[in-house]
């Protein structure tokens, strides 16, 4: 069993920089692809970053590359998605997800752990 538990969200001023942390609890976190996600109130939840198992290769939404960036630390079970620029369009509960495998992917099908979700909000 995968669990997850998300940190870092708060309010934040449009062209800020906010940078969200997950934690895993699980034995071997290098077997589990990760990815975060974001649902907007009354929206579907969309595919923010994905990242492979060793973090060679990740994969971002349009809406969000170059801006912002995964990134992984194996040796402490731990997945980060570094946000920056931030407009209020990035305004969403972000959710960190577990797949067991290597492989990028970015549907929320593919992802059988989730975390509990933490709330980011961009105002001006």
């Amino acid at each position: 069993q995968v669990r997850l538990a998300e940190s870092g969200g708060r309010l934040v001023q449009i062209g800020g920089s906010l940078r969200l942390s997950c934690e895993a609890s699980v034995r071997t976190f290098s077997n589990y692809a990760m990815a975060w996600f974001r649902q907007a109130p009354g929206k579907e939840r969309d595919h923010v970053a994905s990242i492979s198992v060793t973090g060679a290769d990740t994969y971002y939404a349009e809406s969000v590359k170059g801006r912002f960036t995964i990134s992984r630390d194996n040796t402490k079970n731990m997945v980060f998605l570094q946000m920056n620029s931030l407009m209020p369009e990035d305004t969403a509960v972000y959710y960190c997800a577990a797949r067991l495998g290597g492989g990028i992917r970015y549907d929320v099908t593919n992802y059988a752990y989730w975390g509990q979700g933490t709330q980011v909000t961009v105002s001006s």
